[in-house]
This record gives C-alpha cells, structure tokens and sequence, in this order.
C-alpha cells in the first residue's frame, strides 16, 4: 500500500508539474490571440494586463485578410515546396543508407548529424554567396532548397533509423517473389514506412512556413514575402498597430497547430518506432 501511494504521489506530482509546463508554453500564445482581437486603446490604455478583453474586435482580422493574403500564400508555396523536396531526397537516401551498407556510411550519417549542428545563419551567408552567382536570389525555388537543405538532413536521419526497425524477412520475401529493387521499395518499404514519411513531411513543411533567417537573408521584399517575413517587416512599418499585428500572428500559427494536431497519432508512430528500433 505505502509503495502504491508513493506512486500515486509521484504521477500527481508528474501530472501538475506538466500541466505547469503546458500552461508556461501556451501562455504566449493565449497572449497574442487576445491581442488580436483588441485595438491599440484596449492595449496599451489599461494600467495592468487584462486575461479576460471587455470588449472584442475582428476589424484586425479584415485589415490583415485585404492587406496580408498573398504573404501566407508565398508561405504556403514554400511550406509544400520544402515538404515535396525533402521527400523526394530524404526517402530514397534513407533506404538506401539503411538496406546497404557502404564503407562510407558512418562518415555520411555524422556528415548529416554535423548539418543539423550548424547554425542556420552560417548556412544562409554561404548560400548568399553561391545564390548571386546563380541568380536564385529572390526567388521560390532558391529559397525552397535552402529550407529543404536543413530539413533533409533531419528527415533522412529518422527514416534511416525507422527504416533500420523494418522486417528483413518482408523484404526478401518480396525479392524472392520476383520484385525488382524499386518495385519493393515502393510497394513494401514506403507502405510500411508511412508513419515515418509524414512525420517527415510535417517537420519539413513546419520548417519552410516558420522559416525567418533564409527569408531575411534571400529576399528583398520587392518580389514576394513568406508570413514570417511579413510580420517582421509588418511591425516595423505599423509599430502602432500591435493589434493587426497580432492578428497576422494568428494567421501563421494556425495551419501548424491545425496539422500538428490531424498527424499527431502519426508523429508518434513515426518518432518513437524509429528511435527504439534504430
């Protein structure tokens, strides 16, 4: 019984300590979505933080629609851009870092582990350099690779490891059957590998919509703005408007949280599998 109650003690104390974590976490955002639907009198007029606005208004909301849609277009553009690059290098490299075994493939998985170290400044000055030589500065596919180039290595880090997990007796199987090398990948590997493909697939879109340095670095703002940008160059030009601000914020969170939330059970999948098996 004592142990029983030491462990019930122990899972309230767990329990409350992430609910005090959660609330911490979530507390910026509570923020910002109040914010938005507030003006700048309701903001700043009021000595002392107000939880709970008196008063709500959606006039921050229309201003960012009829002024800020076609930023969250262009992050849209990127987002899936990133996601469709990622896949296309990340799976096949991943499979085939897990089915062969090269002389150099220990050198190639810390060569990827060392590309998630760096700094995303350092890599986005570099590719500064190479994009004006190759005029890619400016310019969807110039700012797509550059988001891919740090999502690839972290995808094909966790499809190799969940990829390792995979049964071999599937896979030979198949070979036995007659099925060339790309028809069991594609009918074997990738179907079993689902889990893992969209997890993938969420970080890389994740990274190219909440991406802010190569944006910074890459555009100018004559050509097209992604959101993150926006809101950079948004609050320096109408610092007084905190409230439209704040809307515009909203408007960048949603589509993350809306697909964090419908490929949670994947994410799981994806990262746990991969991690214990690999």
């Amino acid at each position: 019984m004592k142990a029983a109650g030491r462990r019930r003690v122990l899972a309230g104390c767990a329990t409350l300590a992430a609910l005090t974590a959660l609330v911490l976490l979530m507390f910026p955002l509570y923020a910002v979505i109040v914010a938005s639907f507030e003006t700048n009198a309701q903001l700043f007029g009021a000595s002392h933080y107000s939880f709970f606005p008196s008063q709500f208004t959606v006039s921050n909301y229309r201003v960012v629609l009829s002024q800020q849609g076609s930023h969250v277009t262009s992050s849209l553009i990127i987002a899936l851009g990133t996601a469709a690059l990622t896949l296309a290098v990340a799976v096949p490299a991943a499979h085939a870092l897990a089915r062969y075994r090269f002389r150099v493939t220990a050198l190639l998985v810390g060569a990827l582990l060392v590309g998630q170290i760096l700094p995303s400044i350092v890599i986005a000055n570099s590719l500064f350099l190479v994009y004006h030589h190759l005029h890619l500065l400016n310019s969807y596919p110039g700012l797509i690779i550059a988001d891919a180039s740090y999502a690839i290595p972290f995808g094909t880090l966790v499809l190799r490891a969940f990829m390792l997990g995979l049964p071999k007796d599937v896979l030979s199987a198949a070979r036995v059957d007659g099925a060339t090398e790309w028809r069991a990948f594609t009918r074997v590997v990738l179907p079993m590998s689902r889990s893992a493909v969209i997890t993938v697939a969420l970080f890389a879109f994740l990274n190219g919509w909440g991406d802010f340095i190569f944006a910074l670095t890459m555009l100018n703002g004559n050509t097209f703005e992604p959101v993150t940008l926006s809101i950079y160059t948004y609050i320096g030009e109408f610092s007084q408007n905190w409230g439209e601000a704040m809307a515009l914020a909203v408007f960048a969170v949603l589509p993350a949280a809306m697909l964090l939330i419908a490929a949670q059970r994947y994410i799981a999948a994806g990262l746990t599998v991969g991690s214990v098996k690999g």
